[in-house]
């Protein structure tokens, strides 16, 4: 239980502070319309969805729960920051810049995170044994959230943050249609994290990418912030 609310704090903290950075960063390039609806707030419940945020994370913790004894995988989104792009300074580039800010948060949350190991090494005598590996643990599960969140938004498929960066870096002409993807994206996403593993044999693009990239990230983080050469 002490790890499961661990992870829930870690991983609100990522997603909030990934939301609030795409509103402060369009406030800065001209667009006021998340602080006129009371998004620009660092509030977790301003940024639920119902389904996103509680409906299909519940779904997926009470069938692990109740099937394998253990939560394996996680997935779920915010209720998007509103951006109204034509009202931005430069609406192509201001949309790229809006859209990698919230990745940029979640990198630099990881970051801080692998800094605030040193702390706690330095005043670990003060706590318990077990305290001070709840501690640990707690920032490599934020480290963890933050990477995985992150990464998983610069995938380049609308809606996430890498399918409007790769918009905003398309000519006009192919920019107009791949922005149409939109409506579909959600549906792509929940294909290829769901379905294609149990449609295929030994298609699994989750778990290679925690294989792999996630881990990969994470040994750089640890080493980025001065704890030696990682896992």
């Amino acid at each position: 239980m002490p790890e499961l609310l661990a992870s829930i704090v870690a991983s609100v903290l990522a997603i909030t502070l990934h939301e609030a950075a795409h509103g402060y960063a369009a406030l800065a390039l001209g667009d006021d319309t998340a602080k006129r609806m009371g998004r620009l707030s660092l509030n977790p419940l301003r940024h639920v969805d119902q389904v996103g945020t509680i409906l299909l994370p519940g779904f997926l913790l009470v069938t692990q729960l109740l099937t394998v004894g253990r939560v394996e995988f996680m997935f779920g989104w915010a209720k998007p920051v509103p951006v109204d792009v034509m009202a931005l300074h430069n609406p192509r580039r201001g949309m790229m810049i809006v859209a990698a800010a919230g990745p940029a948060m979640n990198f630099l949350l990881a970051w801080t995170a692998g800094l605030l190991v040193h702390p706690v090494e330095l005043f670990g005598s003060l706590l318990s044994p077990d305290s001070l590996g709840m501690a640990y643990r707690f920032l490599g599960l934020c480290i963890l959230a933050n990477l995985v969140l992150g990464l998983f938004n610069l995938l380049p498929i609308p809606p996430l943050d890498g399918g409007r960066i790769v918009t905003g870096l398309l000519p006009r002409a192919l920019a107009l249609p791949y922005m149409r993807l939109e409506r579909w994206g959600i549906l792509i996403v929940l294909f290829v994290v769901f379905l294609l593993p149990r449609l295929t044999d030994g298609v699994d693009p989750v778990g290679w990418a925690l294989r792999n990239v996630v881990s990969e990230a994470f040994t750089l983080v640890v080493r980025l912030s001065g704890n030696g050469a990682g896992p």
